[in-house]
């Protein structure tokens, strides 16, 4: 049974293209895992089924007995709510039914007697829909949601006041306490950390119902997922295989294509090199002739073209002291009332790679912020070696430029001409039409590749990466990797995803050693 049904979908953004004819169903109970390379368009996809933005042509078709809850990377939570008030809008639907309730009542000492029966009635069947879902147990339902994702010490907080992960982990909590019939997630474990990564996987892993997974995180999704469609070109192509089988069929194809687009070309230029010798013989004319309809007819199949594949290379400009950075009782920040950390003391010298690692809101990023003092410390003392170069990645950009790509790498490189602007960002695997469309309507991951062509271009000796891989393909984490691994500075990191930083760092940091948050 079809729970959702795309046909003949075609969209794009200006003359840039997105789908052409696309058709796509989603069948009950399937686990599908919706990959691709960062700008095919999984996340406009996401928008299109949602109806947050209407496609140029074709039909979106759900069934009309389920509901759809939808998780996505970019949701905002507005300031001035709780996260209480943010978990608890899951409910939304019961509180209006009881504000009908209580209009209703309003409304009684007007009605006539049939009206006020009619009217009681109504109101019975409303109140029986409050207690069968368990409106008066919503308080109870709520503190034990945010038990379970680390966010009881924050329930009366401002989610404005929150970190990029608690933000995500009240989304997501808001999305399993609406309890839909279909998940639509985007990005899940972006900002997670490792425990509730986990606990999500096992969650998914036994989830009876249907859900749709945006995910680079490939452990993750390769243990959650039946079903891969395969956004690539302007298509999508359904898998009924797990993620690593379908990697292994997709490099089978794709060389299967590439011989028989070899062998059709030879083939081609055999009958060209034979019309160009015999055409002008009159004796063989006619053999000419006949190889000429031959090529006429012959359809030379596509290969499959991948996306350029960045290149990542941090540039190197000097030796720093020995020492780089020495914290002594530190203790980290935004209030001295109510500080993150117990006394830190740390030590890193030239040359290390750390990974921070540890809950979310326990003051990583903090730390980072502090060693470079961007915040100023609580208490302590926090020393700095000479000569320090540092570039600094930080893990959200609030508000994406209204520039092209081109002229917001050129507002950070103004001496440099077209050709090297485009080489740096050619170079990060951007293609002509990304650099040339303005930087908020690109993915999140093409985002990201611009920020690391600022970041690469600017001679360093100290690399500070606060999620570095969130939102990036699978082929722009593997080259990421290989250059951090490449690279002869130091390296401090946070970071979710140990397959990412076992093998470039050398010690690893947990921060839950010196928090004062109740884990």
């Amino acid at each position: 049974m079809s729970i959702l049904e795309v046909t003949n979908l075609t969209h794009g953004f200006g003359d840039r293209a997105i789908f052409e004819d696309v058709s796509f169903r989603l069948l009950k109970g399937e686990h599908i895992g919706f990959v691709g390379a960062n700008g095919e368009g999984k996340s406009t996809f996401m928008s299109i089924i949602t109806g947050t933005l209407v496609p140029d042509e074709g039909k979106v078709v759900w069934s009309k007995k389920h509901r759809v809850g939808y998780m996505d990377q970019h949701a905002a939570l507005g300031k001035g709510k709780t996260t209480r008030e943010a978990l608890a809008e899951a409910f939304q639907y019961l509180f209006d039914v009881e504000k009908e309730i209580n209009d209703a009542y309003m409304k009684m000492a007007e009605m006539s007697e049939d009206e006020m029966n009619a009217a009681l009635e109504n109101v019975g069947e409303l109140q029986e829909e409050l207690d069968t879902g368990d409106f008066y147990l919503i308080d109870a339902k709520v503190e034990e949601t945010a038990r379970g994702l680390g966010l009881s010490d924050l329930l009366d907080k401002d989610v404005a006041e929150l970190s990029g992960g608690q933000r995500t982990k009240i989304l997501l909590g808001k999305l399993l306490l609406e309890k839909p019939d279909i998940l639509l997630l985007d990005e899940p474990t972006n900002y997670l950390d490792e425990e509730h990564i986990f606990w999500l996987k096992n969650y998914l892993k036994n989830y009876e119902n249907a859900f749709i997974l945006i995910s680079h995180d490939v452990p993750f999704m390769d243990e959650v997922v039946n079903v891969i469609y395969h956004v690539h070109g302007l298509g999508i192509t359904r898998y009924s295989m797990s993620y690593h089988e379908f990697e292994r069929v997709f490099e089978e194809k794709k060389k299967q294509l590439e011989n028989l687009h070899d062998a059709q070309m030879a083939e081609a230029a055999k009958l060209k090199d034979f019309i160009a010798r015999k055409k002008a013989n009159v004796a063989t004319s006619g053999q000419a002739k006949a190889r000429e309809k031959m090529l006429a007819k012959m359809e030379i199949v596509d290969t499959i073209h991948e996306k350029p594949k960045p290149h990542f290379d941090f540039k190197f400009s000097r030796k720093p002291s020995r020492l780089v950075f020495e914290a002594t009782d530190l203790v980290i920040g935004y209030a001295a009332e109510n500080p993150l950390s117990s006394a830190i003391n740390l030590k890193v010298e030239s040359g290390k790679k750390i990974a921070f690692v540890g809950s979310n809101g326990i003051g990583k990023s903090t730390l980072l912020k502090s060693l470079m003092g961007l915040i100023p410390a609580l208490s302590g003392e926090i020393e700095k070696g000479n000569f320090q170069d540092i570039a600094y990645y930080e893990q959200e950009i609030k508000a994406p430029s209204q520039k092209t790509v081109l002229d917001d790498l050129w507002d950070e490189y103004p001496s440099w001409n077209q050709a090297e602007l485009r080489g740096a960002l050619a170079r990060v695997g951007l293609t002509t039409k990304q650099i040339e469309t303005r930087v908020y309507v690109l993915s999140g991951g093409e985002q990201a590749k611009l920020r690391f062509a600022k970041l690469m271009n600017a001679e360093s000796n100290i690399l500070i990466l606060d999620e570095p891989t969130n939102h990036l393909d699978v082929d722009a984490k593997d080259e990421l990797k290989r250059a951090l691994i490449a690279y002869p500075g130091t390296i401090l990191m946070v970071s979710h995803e140990p397959e990412f930083y076992e093998g470039i760092v050398d010690e690893v940091v947990n921060c839950e050693a010196w928090t004062t948050r109740i884990l």
